[in-house]
């Protein structure tokens, strides 16, 4: 048996030609802080669900999607050369916010109070190991 199914593989083909594609041929300023974060294939292949990681506000995630939407036909073909597949899946580009709500996770984290207990107000130990017996 194969370690991969197929629709992971050519999800990654697709990866990372969009990826390579973006570094040296698409010259759009919509897509410069444009990340290919990931891509999802529908079982059947005839979709590629291609995940982006913008940074910027909504304003600049709105015209980086249009900008792949505008350029969707220059990037599939640029692309199929390289995944040998019989049929070309269509590709559907998805604003990937996965990173900024690690980002707001994060500041939750560290805006929360450290070091002491909030049931007893006592101090919680640095050792994360050892028998609380002790």
């Amino acid at each position: 048996m194969k370690p991969y199914a197929r629709a992971e593989r050519v999800s990654i083909q697709i990866q990372q030609a969009i990826t390579e594609l973006l570094s040296k041929k698409m010259q759009d300023p919509r897509m410069e802080m444009a990340t290919i974060s990931g891509v999802r294939m529908s079982p059947d292949l005839s979709l590629a669900y291609v995940y982006v990681t913008v940074f910027g506000g909504k304003k600049r995630i709105r015209e980086a999607l249009e900008g792949f939407q505008k350029s969707k036909g220059f990037i599939k073909k640029n692309i199929a050369p390289k995944l040998g597949l019989r049929i070309m899946p269509d590709l559907r580009f998805i604003h990937d916010d996965s990173f900024d709500e690690a980002a707001r996770l994060d500041a939750l984290i560290d805006a929360a109070p450290k070091g002491e207990d909030r049931d007893t107000g006592a101090d919680i130990p640095d050792a994360p190991f050892g028998d609380p017996a002790e």
